[in-house]
C-alpha cells in the first residue's frame, strides 16, 4: 500500500499512447498505491496520438516530448525511471540508451526479440550499474504468490508436473486488426514474445527459479494473417524432474484469456484460473478439495494488507496484479537509489528474461527439427 511519508518516484513514458496495448494500463496501475507519478512522456510517434495521450495523463506541452531521443536528452535528473511500453522489437535500443543515459529502466515484456538482445541489455545495466525491472503482470495476482508460498513450503510435497496454457482468439476472430509488429516473427515467433514469455515466468516464479533442461516443441499457423505461427506447443524437462507442458496461441475460439496454471506434487495439486483470479483450488492426496481465496485462514501471503485494497468478496483483478508488481518495483527502486539494494523474489529483470528467451529459441528450434532441443 502507498507510503505517505515518500514521495511518489517520477516517471517518463516511452510509448505507452491511449491507443497501445498496455499504455493506459500502466498509467493507472503505477499510480494506484501512490508510488509513481508520471511526469512527462513520448507517448506516439504520431503527434495527434501523443497530444491527446498527454492530456488525457494531464502532462503539460513543455513534458510532452515529440521523440523518446529528445525526452531522454531533456529529462535528465528529472525523473526516477523510464517506462519503456513500444513494441517488443523497438525495445533494445531504446532500453539501452536509456540506462546509458543514466535512467533505471521499467521495461514491459517481453524484454527483448532474442536472448542475444537480452545479454546487450544486461551488459548495459552492469557496465552503468543501472537498475532494469520486467513486467511480468501475472505474477502479481496475489492468488499466484499464494500459490508459491505454499509450493515454496512443500506443501504440494516434491513437484512433478506443471501444465500451463494461455489460448486467445484474437487471430481467428471476425474483424480482428491486430497492431502491425505482431504480424511480424523473429528469431522466435512474436506469439511467443507476446505470450510464451508469460508460460516460462510463471513457471520460473512458482518454483523459485528451477530451470528448463531441453524441450520438444510444435508450432502451428491457423489464422486469418498470412504464415505467422499463431499456436506454440511444447513439452519440457526441468531441473529436479519436473515436467512442464505450455500451451499458448491466440486461434483458439471462445477464449479471451484462457490462461490456466495446473501444478501437480506428489502430496497435493493446485490450480488457479486466471478469469477467476481470487480462487485457488487445491487437492490434497487424502481426497480432500478446497477453494482458497483471500479471505481464508490459511491465505498467508494473500490475506496481508497490501493484497487487500477491497476485502473479500469483492474481486481484484488484472489492474491491481499490475500495481502489486510497481509496489515491488518501487520498493527495489527505492533501495536501488539508496546503494543498499537485496534481492526481491518478485521483481525480474535481464537475466531471467534472457533464459526465458532462450527456452522459447529452443522451442522454435525443437518445432524445425522435430527433436528435443537443449535449453
Amino acid at each position: 500500500m502507498a507510503h505517505a511519508q515518500l514521495p511518489p518516484l517520477r516517471l517518463g513514458f516511452i510509448g505507452g499512447a491511449l491507443n497501445s496495448a498496455v499504455g493506459y494500463t500502466h498509467y493507472n496501475s503505477s499510480r494506484l498505491d501512490g508510488h509513481f507519478r508520471v511526469d512527462c512522456g513520448c507517448f506516439s510517434r504520431r503527434p495527434e496520438i501523443n497530444t491527446e495521450t498527454a492530456q488525457t495523463y494531464s502532462i503539460p506541452p513543455e513534458r510532452t516530448h515529440a521523440s523518446w531521443g529528445a525526452l531522454l536528452e531533456s529529462e535528465t535528473h528529472t525523473l526516477d525511471a523510464i517506462v519503456v511500453l513500444t513494441p517488443t522489437p523497438d525495445h533494445r535500443e531504446m532500453v539501452v540508451s536509456a540506462l546509458d543515459a543514466g535512467y533505471p529502466v521499467i521495461c514491459e515484456k517481453a524484454l527483448a526479440v532474442s536472448s542475444d538482445e537480452c545479454r546487450d541489455i544486461g551488459e548495459a545495466v552492469s557496465r552503468n550499474r543501472g537498475f532494469l525491472a520486467v513486467t511480468y503482470n501475472y505474477s502479481g495476482y496475489p492468488m499466484v504468490r499464494e500459490l508459491r508460498r505454499m509450493i515454496a513450503e512443500g506443501r504440494l510435497g516434491r513437484l512433478q508436473q506443471i501444465h500451463v496454457e494461455i489460448p486467445q482468439e484474437g487471430f481467428l476472430r471476425q474483424a480482428a486488426a491486430p497492431q502491425a509488429w505482431r504480424l511480424k516473427d523473429h528469431a522466435v515467433p512474436t506469439v511467443s514474445l507476446d505470450l510464451g514469455v508469460h508460460a516460462h515466468h510463471l513457471v520460473h516464479f512458482l518454483t523459485g527459479g528451477k530451470a528448463p533442461l531441453e524441450v520438444i516443441g510444435d508450432q502451428a499457423t491457423y489464422g486469418q494473417f498470412g504464415d505467422i505461427v499463431d499456436n506454440v506447443y511444447c513439452l519440457a524437462h526441468y531441473e529436479d524432474d519436473l515436467r512442464v507442458q505450455s500451451w499458448f496461441g491466440k486461434t483458439a475460439l471462445g477464449n479471451r484469456n484462457g490462461l490456466r496454471i495446473r501444478v501437480y506434487g506428489s502430496l497435493a495439486s493446485a490450480e488457479w484460473f486466471q478469469m477467476q483470479p481470487e480462487d485457488l483450488q487445491l487437492n490434497q492426496a487424502n481426497g480432500r478439495r478446497s477453494l482458497i481465496d483471500r479471505g481464508a485462514d490459511d491465505a498467508g501471503l494473500a490475506r496481508q494488507v497490501r493484497y487487500n485494497r477491497f476485502k473479500s468478496g469483492h474481486p481484484s483483478g488484472f489492474i491491481e496484479a499490475f500495481a502489486n508488481l510497481y509496489t515491488d518495483i518501487a520498493d527495489q527502486l527505492r533501495q536501488h537509489q539508496s546503494g543498499t539494494m537485496t534481492r526481491n523474489d518478485f521483481v525480474y529483470g535481464a537475466q531471467e528474461s534472457g533464459e526465458g528467451l532462450r527456452f522459447l529459441e529452443a522451442i522454435s528450434r525443437s518445432a524445425r527439427t522435430r527433436k528435443w532441443e537443449t535449453v
